[in-house]
């Protein structure tokens, strides 16, 4: 499965990508959303992760953009940010997010996520 990591911050961008190809995703990387949709029309994504805030398209744009095309109806996309007020939670949910991992993350709290989610991570134990 091929994922996307989205988020201005390279440390944290990094971060993500090391704990999921470490999971066995293979995995790109986009410093914003403009960038993200750029990519997801020349690779298949199935699964992206999106920070909120950042420039050019923040995360909830993105996800707008992605929801409105119909070529990316199979696509997950997880919102990944310090935004923790409940109304931001419910605007990510209303745009499209199938789910929200607030900040700071663990690699923990990514495998529950994509667990609950139904994705199989392909590591785990059969």
């Amino acid at each position: 499965m091929r994922v996307l990591v989205i988020d201005d911050f390279k440390p944290i961008r990094s971060l993500m990508a090391k704990i999921l190809a470490d999971i066995g995703f293979t995995v790109d990387e986009a410093a914003n959303g403009l960038e993200a949709l750029d990519l997801i029309k020349k690779e298949k994504i199935s699964l992206a992760l999106v920070d909120w805030n950042m420039p050019e398209m923040n995360g909830c744009e993105f996800v707008q953009e992605v929801r409105k095309d119909s070529a990316y109806k199979d696509m997950r996309v997880i919102m990944v940010t310090a935004e923790t007020a409940m109304n931001k939670i419910a605007e990510a949910l209303e745009a499209g997010a199938d789910e929200y991992i607030m900040k700071p993350f663990s690699k923990e709290m990514i495998v529950e996520k994509l667990a609950l989610m139904g994705i199989n991570i392909p590591t785990a134990p059969k």
